[in-house]
C-alpha cells in the first residue's frame, strides 16, 4: 500500500479486465499511449529487396499484348453521340434545303451520300493522326473515340450550316432577323 502522506507516492490501482480488451502486462516494452524515451537503436538490417515480376502491363522493349476486335469497336463507339448529333443536325438542314430546291431529290440525295462519305473519311483519318500521335509518338493508350467523333461532329455541323446557307427564306430570314 502507498504512504498516505506523501501523495506523490505511487498508488496501484486494479483494473478489472474488459471483455475482449488486452492489457499489457508491466513487462511489455510497448503499452498504447506512452512513447519510449531516449534514443532508438538504428535499424541494423537493411531493407529487404524486392525484384520487379514482368506483368505484361507494359515494360519497354515488351510489345502490347493485342486486343479482341470487340474491344475496339467498343472503343470507336464512346462518344458516338457526338457524331450522331452532328449527322441529324447535317440531316435535316440538308432536307430542308432539298425540299426548297423544288424537283427531283436524285441530285440533292446524292450529295448527301458523298458529305457523308467525306465524314467517313475524315472521322477515319483523324483516327489514323491519333493513333500515329497519340499511342506510337506519346506512348498513350486511348481509350475512346470521343476526339474523331467531336470533329465529325464539327464538320457536319458546318455542313448543315452550309445547306442551309443555300436555302434563299431561311438567308432571308436570318438577314431580318440581323438587321
Amino acid at each position: 500500500m502507498a504512504d498516505k502522506t506523501q501523495p506523490w507516492a505511487e498508488r496501484t490501482v486494479e483494473v478489472p479486465p474488459q471483455a475482449g480488451a488486452d492489457i499489457p502486462s508491466q513487462r511489455d516494452p510497448y503499452r498504447r499511449g506512452v512513447a519510449s524515451v531516449g534514443a532508438t537503436a538504428p535499424r541494423t538490417e537493411p531493407f529487404p529487396v524486392v525484384d520487379q515480376v514482368p506483368t505484361g502491363t507494359g515494360w519497354p522493349g515488351e510489345p502490347a499484348p493485342r486486343r479482341p476486335l470487340s474491344w475496339h469497336v467498343a472503343q470507336l463507339r464512346k462518344g458516338g453521340e457526338w457524331s450522331t448529333a452532328g449527322l441529324l443536325f447535317a440531316f435535316v438542314c440538308w432536307g430542308i434545303w432539298a425540299i426548297s430546291g423544288g424537283g427531283d431529290l436524285a441530285g440533292p440525295f446524292l450529295i448527301f451520300v458523298v458529305s457523308l462519305l467525306v465524314a467517313a473519311g475524315l472521322f477515319a483519318l483523324t483516327r489514323l493522326l491519333g493513333r500515329l500521335v497519340l499511342e506510337r509518338q506519346l506512348g498513350r493508350v486511348r481509350r475512346s473515340a470521343r476526339g474523331a467523333h467531336l470533329v465529325t461532329a464539327v464538320f457536319l455541323t458546318g455542313l448543315g450550316i452550309a445547306y442551309l446557307q443555300q436555302t434563299q427564306w431561311i438567308m432571308d430570314a436570318w438577314n431580318w432577323l440581323t438587321t
